[in-house]
This record gives C-alpha cells, structure tokens and sequence, in this order.
C-alpha cells in the first residue's frame, strides 16, 4: 500500500491510540498522579480542540444541545479512563487495548437492540466472534499471581470495554440530536475536565510538575488519536471500511507487540486465539 496522506494519517492514529495506553503503562513506574494527568488531559484536549477543528460558536448551545447526554459524557469519560489506567495497570496493554477496540461491538448491538436496525447474519457472526474474543482474551491463569490480582486482571479490561461502548453510544446519541461534532466533542472535553477539576480541588490534591507533564503528553496524544483519525477518514473517503478495520486492527496489533516486546507482558494461547479472533470480528464487521 502506497504511503499516502490517508495511510499515513492512519499510522499516526493508531501510533497516537497505543501511545495513550503506554504512557498509562509508564504513569505506575514514574509515579505519577493519574487523576492529575487525566485532568490536564481534557484541558489541552478542549484548548486543541478549539484551536484545531474550529467549532462554530454558534452550535455549541442551542436549544437543540443534549445536555444530558453531554452531562454523562463529562462523568463517563474521566471514569473510563481512570478504568483504562487501572487496567493497564493490572492486565496489561494487550488486553486493555484489545478491550477497548471491541467495545464497538456494543452500539451495534444496541442499535439491534434499541433502536430498531435489521440485523444480518455476518453481523451476528462477527457479534459472537467478538463476545468470544473478549472472553479469551481476559482468561488469564490465577497460578502466577493472587486471587484480588487474577480478579482485577479480567475486571478492569471489563469495565473499558462496557465504558467506551457506552461513551460511543451516547456521541452517536449527539449527533442524532443535531450537535456539530466538534462543538460536542468540546463541550464533552470541557465537561470532563470541570468534573475531574472540582474532584481533585475536593480532595485538596498537591499539584506537581510531573504529573501536569505527564497530562500534556496525555492530552497531545489523545487527541492526535481523533484528529489524525478524522483526517484518515476525509482523505479516503471512498474507503471508510479500510479506515475503520485498519484503525481498530492496526491498534490490537501494535498493541500486542508493544505490551509483548516492550513490557513483556504475558500472553497465554487462549490470549492469542483472542487476538485472533478480534481481528476476524473486526473483518468481518466491516461495511465492505
């Protein structure tokens, strides 16, 4: 595949997506204050947002704006990504990764369930695919470590594949509404980071360098992972299934050699028939 801008603009998404997860990883060894970094997360995230996709002032508050969808995205997406430190933490990058990837298979199936949409059976076969992939994939032997740590090691990465499933679900829920997706994407971002200013201003959190570093690096991250994603898409769009499936593949695949290589993470069989099978799901889901 020739290296165009498109092409290019996915291998920064999916660069930017694992980077995300690895400075998760890294937060626990340098100790830094997750809470913190994930604050000044939203901060540059909502300042980048601005900057970049310009939203028009004008769509941001209309009497058509969901302001209790919004309100949920503001709790939601601190609490996921407090949940993805956790299980990065404790499961490692392959899995926490792999999980939150899958979690798109949950507005497909509530768009089955909820709202109506005729269901094919590829879909359904690339449904059961990935309810088999995520449960290979948060199997882990409790020989090598202790129970509460075996607990958590299957929890956490359950948790991000339930919370980003939801967070998917309610942005498509604003868009239904009308909202621009910048504005929306801005006023999540801008939400997220008040909730998590005023938690940590409650708990009279000491603020320090590292862990306000560790946010901006956070933030650039997270939102090159959107940015470069939406460039993907408006440089190929007559290929919307080769973005979709090469990001989310891409992301799993990247994510497995670095959590392997880098952080020499375990993966047992059942992990890696995991993989596998997430990576078919993916295909096969795919609108080709």
């Amino acid at each position: 595949m020739p290296l165009t801008p498109g092409v290019l603009y996915l291998l920064a998404s999916v660069a930017c997506s694992v980077t995300v997860a690895v400075l998760l990883k890294l937060a626990r060894r340098y100790d830094v204050d997750v809470r913190q970094a994930i604050t000044v997360n939203y901060a540059m995230a909502a300042l980048l947002c601005w900057g970049v996709l310009r939203p028009d002032p004008a769509t941001l508050v209309t009497p058509q704006t969901p302001w209790l969808v919004l309100a949920a995205l503001g709790v939601l997406l601190p609490s996921v990504f407090l949940a993805m430190a956790v299980a990065v933490r404790h499961a490692g990058i392959v899995r926490s990764d792999a999980a939150q990837r899958l979690s798109l298979f949950i507005p497909l199936l509530a768009a089955f369930l909820l709202f109506g949409e005729s269901i094919s059976g590829r879909k359904l076969a690339a449904i059961l695919m990935a309810f088999s992939a995520l449960a290979c994939l948060l199997r882990r032997p409790a020989a090598s470590q202790g129970i509460a740590d075996s607990r958590a090691a299957w929890l956490w990465p359950l948790v991000v594949w339930a919370g980003y499933g939801v967070i998917d679900i309610l942005f498509k829920q604003v868009a239904r509404a009308g909202t621009a997706f910048a504005g929306g994407l801005l006023l999540a971002f801008v939400l997220s980071g008040v909730l998590m200013l005023a938690y940590l201003l409650y708990r009279r959190v000491r603020w320090q360098c590292r862990h306000v570093l560790a946010g901006v690096a956070l933030g650039l991250a997270n939102f090159g992972n959107i940015l470069t994603y939406i460039r993907a898409h408006q440089s190929l769009p007559e290929h919307p299934a080769l973005v979709f499936a090469s990001m989310n593949m891409g992301v799993i695949t990247l994510g497995t050699l670095v959590g392997a290589l880098a952080f020499r993470e375990p993966l047992t069989r059942i992990n890696a028939l995991g993989i596998a099978l997430a990576l078919a799901a993916i295909v096969l889901m795919a609108p080709w």
